[in-house]
């Protein structure tokens, strides 16, 4: 009898040829080849496209976070100082390819195409209410400086996708340098 993948075997096989492929040519039959399983086996573990797709994303959410995680040991005082905490983490190469998913998700999803549509509005507002833990203040401040800190990050590395490194972070120094300090 062969191996027996787990689920997280497979799961780790999927993220792996979505980094690889993109999520545009996420397959059951893909999936399956690369693992020398049946695609049985992975429909068995996820019933759906839309079911394989959304842990894809969770796990990728779910592995950037635990990228961020370290340097984020006390929260920030606003948007400003998470972002000097957090762009050098997120602007390093190994990060690319989890933003260029991310981001080939949001263009699937800003087409209107499912799961995308549905899954992407959920792991944004996700990564927000992460981020917003990070950050000093009441709820709904910690809420307002977490979007804004989101909304220049994803910019900023869509930059760095679309026109590279060295233009992303000269934008970034730049952002950095026009913001003051937290007291």
């Amino acid at each position: 009898m062969g191996h027996k993948h787990t689920k997280a075997e497979i799961l780790d096989g999927a993220l792996a040829a979505a980094f690889e492929e993109g999520l545009s040519q996420l397959t059951f039959g893909r999936i399956a080849k690369r693992l020398g399983i049946s695609d049985r086996i992975v429909v068995y573990y996820f019933p759906t496209k839309d079911d394989l797709i959304g842990e894809v994303l969770y796990a990728m959410g779910t592995e950037l976070q635990e990228t961020l995680a370290p340097t984020f040991t006390t929260p920030a005082a606003d948007h400003r100082e998470l972002l000097r905490t957090a762009w050098p983490i997120l602007a390093r190469p190994a990060a690319d390819p989890v933003f260029a998913l991310f981001f080939e998700a949001g263009g699937l999803a800003a087409t209107g195409l499912e799961p995308y549509r549905s899954l992407v509005p959920q792991l944004v507002e996700d990564w927000i209410d992460w981020t917003a833990e990070f950050i000093r203040g009441t709820r709904a401040r910690r809420r307002a400086e977490a979007e804004v800190a989101i909304a220049i990050l994803d910019g900023l590395l869509l930059l760095r996708q679309l026109a590279g490194p060295t233009v992303a972070n000269r934008a970034a120094r730049r952002i950095i340098a026009a913001a003051p300090r937290a007291s």
